[in-house]
């Protein structure tokens, strides 16, 4: 399986009573599906609040996602999990459901100076349960379970790994990674998540973009990715300063809160989703609200009925 091509990370609409809400996720998830440019899209990942979700939504969220892309894009499932024992029996309701492949997150044990080798442990025990194919989620170094070359270039190894989510937020290590991803011993594509730094980064090398805020600009990240696949930087540059325009609203402090700033500027753009978020997000201030606005209009992003 070779991924390339836009992926957003969609959101999972809520009602005010934190109920999720299934006319509006599908909605959310179709208008990402029939976007020009999308090549697929991942539910269960932080755009979707995977952290408050039961195991029971976590497989609902993932069925109703396969059964509105109806096969028009594979769909990739999110897996996060303490352990391997839990990481496999989320794997196995992912395969149940249809997911086309999974999103593996790093295991939290790396919290608890777990020894190098536990990643990559985490990564093979998931092979020898399921044969979805795997993207490996690569953190940056603040949150302290980052990967060091050597073992992203080990979990590189493992068969089932086809892709890797880059979002080290670190240009250098970046590159770092792109060189590990490009001598693995099978193809690994590496769908970049530098979303605060798009340009540089599809510069350097990447075969797509896998990103929470695909799930409000993914035309625009189409747009990028063609420009730059068509050595074409006037048009890229034009691009990204747009998208530019968005990043300082939505990637601040407190960082985690930029799922629900996505939602706001979705109700904004009047897609029919509700600015409802669960703990431990908040909704956002109406003087952030007012930022939210003005940064859709500074880059022209328009509402759908526009």
């Amino acid at each position: 399986m070779r991924l390339t091509g836009v992926i957003p990370a969609s959101i999972l609409p809520f009602d005010e009573d934190l109920k999720i809400d299934e006319q509006a996720y599908r909605a959310h998830l179709n208008a990402l599906v029939e976007t020009e440019g999308v090549a697929g899209i991942t539910c269960n990942g932080h755009a979707g609040e995977v952290t408050s979700l039961t195991r029971a939504e976590r497989r609902w969220a993932l069925a109703v996602a396969v059964e509105t892309a109806g096969g028009r894009v594979p769909v990739i499932c999110g897996v996060y999990a303490d352990d391997e024992r839990e990481a496999a029996r989320y794997a196995a309701d992912a395969r149940a459901e249809g997911a086309d492949a999974l999103l593996v997150f790093p295991p939290n044990s790396l919290l608890y100076d777990d020894d190098s080798d536990g990643a990559h442990r985490h990564f093979q025990q998931l092979a020898m349960v399921t044969d979805l194919p795997m993207v490996a989620f690569a953190y940056p170094g603040f949150t302290g379970m980052q990967y060091d070359a050597d073992v992203l270039a080990r979990i590189c190894t493992v068969d089932n790994v086809v892709a890797v989510k880059e979002w080290s937020l670190d240009i250098a290590v970046y590159e770092r990674n792109l060189d590990v991803v490009r001598s693995a011993p099978h193809h690994v594509s590496l769908l970049t998540s530098f979303s605060t730094h798009l340009l540089p980064a599809l510069a350097v090398g990447a075969d797509g973009i896998l990103s929470g805020h695909g799930s409000v600009i993914a035309h625009l990240h189409a747009q990028l990715l063609a420009a730059i696949a068509q050595s074409d930087l006037l048009t890229a540059r034009a691009i990204y300063a747009r998208v530019q325009r968005l990043t300082p609203s939505i990637y601040r402090t407190p960082m985690p809160n930029m799922y629900a700033r996505m939602k706001e500027q979705l109700v904004m753009l009047g897609h029919p989703v509700q600015p409802y978020v669960r703990s431990p997000l908040r909704r956002v201030s109406s003087e952030e609200r007012e930022q939210l606005w003005q940064a859709l209009v500074a880059a022209d992003v328009r509402p759908v009925t526009a």
